[in-house]
């Protein structure tokens, strides 16, 4: 008898995820899934609190979460501990199509009050970019020409139909 509770995992060790812990779980959801294209691939409730993890729906195959965490105050396993902050320079990285989807998310931010760096260029392989500011200060850059793709293609060669 198995001790996994999932038959479906990696033929080899993957990078998954990165975890957030939150303030305000709600909060948070709303806030990726407006300034994201990110969507809810699960939630989570236990004795420690609330879960969930964000995700592109294009990645059955391969998937990469964003973990957001919200940890009760009388079960908090880190309770005592700072809350932690993707800041200034820490950050998520989204890279976008165009200049202007750029643009137009600086300008969705401002708006928002959330706009933590302005659109600006930036040397190679940096690009162009602005950051947002999440509810609880953590900072998603989003970049154009940034040469994310182009590396990996260059490396790896160009994905499989």
């Amino acid at each position: 008898m198995s001790d996994a509770t999932y038959e479906l995992r990696p033929a080899a060790p993957r990078w998954t995820h990165v975890a957030l812990r939150v303030r305000d779980i709600e909060a948070s959801i709303a806030w990726y899934t407006e300034f994201t294209t990110l969507e809810v691939l699960a939630r989570n409730q236990d004795e420690l609190g609330f879960g969930v993890w964000l995700a592109h729906p294009d990645q059955s195959e391969n998937p990469f979460v964003l973990v957001l965490a919200q940890f009760l105050p009388a079960t908090d396993p880190f309770a005592g501990h700072p809350q932690e902050v993707l800041a200034p320079f820490a950050h998520l990285g989204i890279e976008l199509p165009s200049r202007e989807a750029l643009d137009e998310m600086a300008a969705r931010g401002a708006a928002a009050g959330c706009l933590a760096l302005p659109p600006q260029q930036m040397p190679p392989p940096v690009g162009y970019v602005c950051m947002l500011e999440d509810p609880d200060g953590n900072r998603v850059e989003y970049s154009y020409d940034q040469g994310v793709y182009a590396a990996a293609q260059e490396k790896w060669g160009a994905p499989a139909d």
